[in-house]
């Protein structure tokens, strides 16, 4: 049994029991990663995968068992290595990000020019996606830390670390009859447009529709992006108002747009950091965490590291005021 056959399988499972995406994700060959699946599988005296011809159709009950003994094995190896890292060259190696659009940004910029430049020999990757696929990037060990407000929460191998509250405005261009509105809005008045916000899943986009319902309103959503620029594109094209997370307004920027507050619309959403319960976390992370969230100190992670229960991790966060934007 090879570590090489353990990340075939690892991945194969992962990439909906795709050899080819496997094979161009790995850098090497399909019929390598097949071949050395046999193998495994001849040396176990039973399949890891049903198959039908040759494709892979189904992880079989025993390989569900071994798969994900394969990424705690390949887990403790990467372990081992950041280990040795640490102690060859503490200031040096590499940090892979996964996070969202408005994360990378509009709330990361600061921090990453600060921590490339007390990290020189640090190499940096920033991975951008949906909140489900940068939690299940995280929790697979592709990235070191998620970060995002929504969908952590559904991989049970992260702890999630609360960073900061923000909000959301409604974004619409000068001179629109919203602006000429007195007092805060209402959700009629937001109901009444022909809205551009964020995809389902994305960016506090549930705090919204929950709010609608409990309202028993049915927004005309126009248009829908994963990414607050290009919602702004639109809202200045005169297709609806938009609705974002009020950090992606810049007043410098977006000089021809205005921000109209609604968090007493939508309330409060929170990003979180996740990271693996099992990791080995490099002092340089620990610093890119604090620089991020400076309540979040070594000694803080260390200990919620060390609870299993989700409400425990929320204790410890019971009358820290966190930042708000």
């Amino acid at each position: 049994m090879k570590l090489q056959q353990l990340r075939y399988i690892w991945e194969v499972a992962h990439h909906d029991l795709n050899v080819s995406a496997t094979a161009e994700s790995l850098f090497t060959s399909q019929p390598g990663i097949s071949k050395q699946i046999r193998l495994l599988e001849n040396e176990l005296g039973l399949p890891v995968f049903a198959r039908n011809g040759k494709q892979l159709t189904e992880i079989t009950p025993a390989g569900e068992l071994i798969i994900k003994l394969a990424g705690e094995i390949l887990g403790k190896v990467e372990n081992i290595k950041r280990i040795a890292e640490e102690y060859v060259d503490e200031n040096s190696g590499s940090l892979a990000i996964a996070t969202t659009h408005t994360q990378a940004r509009y709330a990361l910029p600061s921090v990453v020019k600060t921590f490339m430049a007390r990290y020189p020999k640090v190499t940096l990757t920033m991975h951008q996606g949906t909140p489900v696929q940068i939690s299940d990037q995280a929790a697979r060990g592709v990235t070191d830390i998620a970060i995002a407000t929504e969908a952590l929460e559904l991989f049970d191998n992260l702890v999630m670390l609360p960073c900061y509250r923000w909000s959301h405005c409604i974004l619409v261009p000068r001179g629109h009859p919203l602006t000429r509105r007195e007092g805060s809005l209402s959700l009629q008045d937001v109901a009444g447009h022909p809205l551009i916000t964020y995809v389902f899943g994305f960016t506090g986009r549930s705090k919204l529709d929950e709010a609608f319902d409990r309202s028993h309103l049915k927004p005309n959503v126009a248009l829908t992006a994963v990414d607050a620029d290009v919602i702004k594109t639109y809202v200045r094209l005169g297709l609806g108002i938009g609705i974002v997370a009020k950090l992606a307004y810049d007043p410098e920027y977006d000089q021809d747009l205005v921000a109209l507050d609604a968090g007493h619309l939508f309330g409060d959403s929170i990003t979180k950091i996740g990271l693996r319960r099992d990791m080995f976390i490099r002092r340089f992370i620990y610093d890119f965490i604090e620089l991020f969230a400076p309540h979040l100190t070594r000694d803080v992670v260390e200990q919620a590291m060390k609870l299993r229960d989700k409400h425990e991790i929320d204790g410890l966060f019971d009358g820290v005021e966190l930042p708000h934007y």
